[in-house]
C-alpha cells in the first residue's frame, strides 16, 4: 500500500495571521497533527503543554503541543498540533481527519468524505 498526502493549512487558533501550508502525511495510527516547531512558532501558535508520545518503533518521547486551525480538502477544524522536530515529515493525525468527516479507505489509501459525521 502507499502512502497518502493531502495539503494542510495550519494557523493560529482564530484563524489570523500567516500560516503554513506544507503536504501532510496522512496518519491514521497518529492520534495528533504534527508540524516542524519553528514553521508553528512563525505563525503564531503558542505551546499550551506537553504530553508523552509513542513513536512507530515503540519508543517515548516528550513534545510541546499547542492550538490550530487546521485546512485541508475544503473542510476546516480546529485541533491539538504537536511542535514536531525540524526535519520530520508533517503528519495530520486521525483526531483531526474525523472531526470534518474524511476517512481513508484501507483498499487504495484514499480519502473519502462520510455521508454524515457520526455522533452515537
Amino acid at each position: 500500500m502507499g502512502l497518502t498526502h493531502v495539503t494542510v493549512v495550519l494557523r493560529r487558533p482564530d484563524g489570523n495571521g500567516e500560516a503554513f501550508e506544507h503536504l501532510f502525511l496522512v496518519d491514521t495510527g497518529a492520534t495528533d497533527t504534527m508540524a516542524p516547531a519553528s514553521e508553528l512558532e512563525k505563525i503564531g501558535v503558542q505551546r499550551r503543554g506537553e504530553r508523552a508520545y509513542e513513536l512507530a518503533d515503540g519508543t517515548t518521547t516528550k513534545y510541546d503541543f499547542g492550538l490550530a486551525e487546521i485546512s485541508f480538502m475544503g473542510e476546516v477544524t480546529a485541533g491539538r498540533v504537536i511542535f514536531g522536530p525540524e526535519k520530520a515529515e508533517p503528519i495530520l493525525g486521525v483526531t483531526a481527519l474525523e472531526s470534518v468527516g474524511i476517512s481513508v479507505s484501507p483498499a487504495d489509501q484514499t480519502l473519502k468524505r462520510l455521508p454524515a459525521i457520526p455522533l452515537k
